[in-house]
C-alpha cells in the first residue's frame, strides 16, 4: 500500500526558510515523479515543484529561484527547500506521487497523496 508521510512544516517568519519532507513506503520510490503542491485557504490546489525519476524538475514561476526539489532514493524520500518565504507561501503542502516516472501536468495524473503540512508565513 502507498503511504507518503510529509514533515517540516511549521511557522516561520518572512524572509525565512523551512524545509519540508515526504516520506515514502510501498512502492519502488526511484521509478516514479513526484510532486509538492500546495493549497491556501480559498484558493485552488497548484503544483509547486515536481521532479522525474531521472531527476530532471520544474517549478511554478511563482517559486523558482527560492524553492528547491530534491530526493534521496536511498531514502525513499522527498525533500522541498524553501527559502526566503512570502507571506503567500502560507499554504498546506502536499507531496503526491505520479504515476510513472514521467511527470504529468494534470493533478489527476498524480493518485497518491500524503496528507499534508501546514506552512505559516508571518511579517
Amino acid at each position: 500500500q502507498v503511504q507518503l508521510v510529509e514533515s517540516g512544516g511549521g511557522s516561520v517568519q518572512a524572509g525565512g526558510s523551512l524545509r519540508l519532507s515526504c516520506a515514502a513506503y510501498g512502492y519502488t520510490y526511484s521509478w516514479y515523479c513526484m510532486g509538492w503542491f500546495r493549497q491556501a485557504p480559498g484558493k485552488e490546489r497548484e503544483e509547486v515543484a515536481a521532479i522525474d525519476s531521472g531527476g530532471r524538475t520544474r517549478y511554478a514561476d511563482s517559486v523558482k529561484g527560492r524553492f528547491t526539489v530534491s530526493k534521496d532514493n536511498a531514502k525513499n524520500t522527498l525533500y522541498l527547500q524553501m527559502n526566503s518565504l512570502k507571506l503567500e507561501d502560507t499554504a498546506i503542502y502536499y507531496c503526491a506521487r505520479g504515476i510513472g516516472g514521467w511527470c504529468s501536468t494534470l493533478q489527476r495524473d498524480f493518485p497518491a497523496w500524503g496528507q499534508g503540512t501546514q506552512v505559516t508565513v508571518s511579517s
